[in-house]
């Protein structure tokens, strides 16, 4: 079973929201585990708010995808993009494809006004990339493996 959507959202707080709604109910059609849905959920929502606070102008967009037992989940602006040290040391960005190691969150990154989202993004979720669009832009995309409610009609075969 495959199941895919896509969104072009206005960079306004009030699509954050709508692309989690429109995930969550994806999820509850296919027969997906609620905790697994919620922890997708909750790190397409940190996602969309960067998007919203951080791209230039216009829109953002939202792909979303269940192949079999994974889900996997991409928010592209276009915005400056990701930076070395944009979000501190922990947060710089490797070269396209390398691998990031998830580095628990001290007591200043709780208090931090930025930066935390991505921490909850690594932690939800299986794997987690970050990177820089060619030009222009950021991409956040992420993936989790699916557990099924026992009385899914969709489920993964």
């Amino acid at each position: 079973m495959s199941i895919w959507w896509s969104l072009h959202l206005r960079r306004e707080a009030a699509s954050v929201p709508l692309a989690r709604r429109l995930l969550l109910g994806t999820m509850e059609t296919a027969g997906v585990d609620p905790d697994i849905s919620y922890d997708l959920s909750v790190a397409l929502s940190e996602a969309c708010a960067n998007a919203v606070e951080h791209a230039a102008e216009g829109e953002y967009s939202v792909t979303a995808r269940i192949d079999g037992d994974r889900c996997r989940i991409e928010v592209a602006d276009s915005g400056p993009g990701f930076t070395h040290g944009t979000y501190g040391a922990a947060h710089a960005i490797p070269p396209y494809g390398a691998a990031r190691r998830v580095r628990p969150l001290s007591k200043k990154d709780h208090t931090a006004e930025h930066g935390r989202g991505l921490f909850i993004i690594e932690a939800l979720v299986d794997h987690v990339h970050f990177h820089n669009r060619p030009g222009h832009g950021a991409v956040v995309s992420f993936d989790k493996i699916l557990k099924w409610r026992d009385d899914s009609l969709l489920k993964a075969s």
